[in-house]
């Protein structure tokens, strides 16, 4: 046991928060129901109003997924430094530092966009806690688009932060939560929509959470069958592609047609036959009967 009465595996024990919640992001081990501090009772007041928009600002721009966000850049870093760092990581795709909208001054943090989603992992993993111009840099994946109720630190949330600020933020990857240590108020979370700590599913500190996935797109009814005998799937184009065949649909229904036609040419001539046998033995007996008289 450690002091405190805590052990060792409790304290390594964390957990990250896969939604954002300005009330929780501001407890350390994630059951706070109270505010406790005037920024984050700002924060949530922007999220009950939706007054933040994530995807409002056109400057924003790229695919989300293979988006890293870098902080903690030193304020001498320039565009063509962080490129070349980031390079040894994948192919950079497009950059922006953000600057200062009077000043130009950079405000030490930046997207970038890598070329594929695995070169953007790549670089999550492993530029953490790196140093670029003397700065040790912290990396995350893009948590404005792909973190539902996100409220940036300028709105009073965010994450991570340092002491002297006085504004932590926890469920990050810099500051995840602790495993709680008191009674969870279940009934309290679910009331405030706050997603409980997953009990029994810890992390260790040491472990790397992994950024959200894109989701697979699942195949509709529409676009792909089996054939009753199961052998051969066939998409939507390529049923599209069989009736539009000529060898096949073509020659399919002119054999219907032509079946149906000298089955109907075959009536009428039956039809035709009996019509002038009929006329025939008429006319046969007509004479006949002449004859005799």
């Amino acid at each position: 046991m450690s002091r405190g009465g805590r052990s060792s595996s409790s304290v390594n024990s964390v957990f990250y928060a896969e939604t954002y919640h300005p009330i929780q992001a501001g407890s350390i081990d994630g059951t706070d129901i109270l505010p406790h501090d005037n920024a984050v009772y700002r924060a949530l007041l922007c999220s009950n109003a939706a007054l933040y928009d994530p995807f409002g600002d056109p400057k924003v721009i790229g695919d989300p997924y293979c988006t890293l966000f870098v902080a903690r850049l030193s304020h001498l870093t320039t565009e063509d430094t962080l490129r070349k760092a980031m390079n040894e990581y994948g192919r950079v795709k497009n950059l922006r530092l953000v600057r200062h909208i009077v000043t130009g001054a950079s405000r030490g943090y930046a997207f970038v966009e890598f070329e594929t989603e695995k070169e953007m992992r790549r670089a999550y993993k492993d530029a953490h806690h790196t140093f670029i111009d003397d700065s040790e840099v912290i990396v995350d994946y893009n948590r404005q688009h792909l973190m539902p109720g996100w409220i940036p630190r300028r709105l009073g949330g965010g994450l991570g932060g340092r002491k002297e600020s006085g504004q932590l933020r926890f469920g990050g990857r810099d500051r995840p939560f602790r495993a709680p240590l008191r009674q969870i108020p279940l009934d309290d979370l679910k009331r405030l929509g706050i997603p409980p700590p997953p009990e029994g599913r810890y992390m260790s500190r040491f472990q790397i959470p992994s950024p959200p996935r894109r989701k697979r797109r699942k195949r509709s009814r529409s676009s792909e069958i089996e054939d009753f005998d199961g052998h051969e799937k066939l998409s939507g184009s390529s049923r599209r592609h069989e009736r539009s065949s000529p060898d096949r649909s073509y020659d399919g229904g002119r054999s219907r047609y032509s079946e149906d036609r000298l089955h109907k040419q075959h009536k009428q001539r039956s039809h035709s036959h009996r019509h002038e046998k009929r006329s025939y033995d008429v006319e046969r007996s007509y004479r006949h009967h002449k004859d005799s008289h």
